[in-house]
């Protein structure tokens, strides 16, 4: 019980960042294609689109290999949870008006927004977790006092 609790965190720290990292790399190959992707859920205007495919991905570049050396965790697990709520309003979205495209979130193949939703409700409740276990590894200085 002891090993589960001393590599758990790390363990859900690190399954977090490679998957951030995986999901990034795709985009950042393709940042045309995911333009497209961006824009077929039709939430954002047209130029908007090209924003988020420039900056999204890297965004989740950094925020994975934050998670995956450990430095400055909270931060990347904040704003992955942040960008999981993101994505999953705008999947929600996507389910109330009847659109069934690709989340493009890994790229490859089609993954729908019903399953696409669940894996991120499982990747923010990892971020929690992160969150959780490193307010336990060191508490902030405000939450002491």
């Amino acid at each position: 019980m002891n090993r589960l609790k001393r590599y758990l965190p790390v363990a859900v720290r690190v399954a977090l960042g490679g998957i951030f990292i995986y999901a990034a790399l795709p985009k950042i190959a393709d940042p045309v294609s995911f333009a497209g992707t961006v824009a077929s859920y039709q939430i954002l205007p047209y130029f908007w689109s090209y924003f988020i495919a420039a900056v999204l991905p890297f965004l989740e570049l950094i925020c994975g290999v934050l998670l995956l050396s450990g430095y400055r965790v909270r931060a990347g697990a904040l704003i992955v949870a942040a960008m999981n709520a993101l994505f999953m309003v705008a999947l929600a979205s996507l389910i109330v008006r009847g659109l069934d495209i690709d989340c493009g979130c890994f790229g490859g193949s089609k993954t729908s927004p019903w399953l696409a939703l669940a894996r991120d409700v499982v990747f923010l409740a990892m971020a929690g977790a992160v969150l959780r276990f490193e307010a336990k590894r060191n508490p902030s200085p405000a939450a002491t006092t």
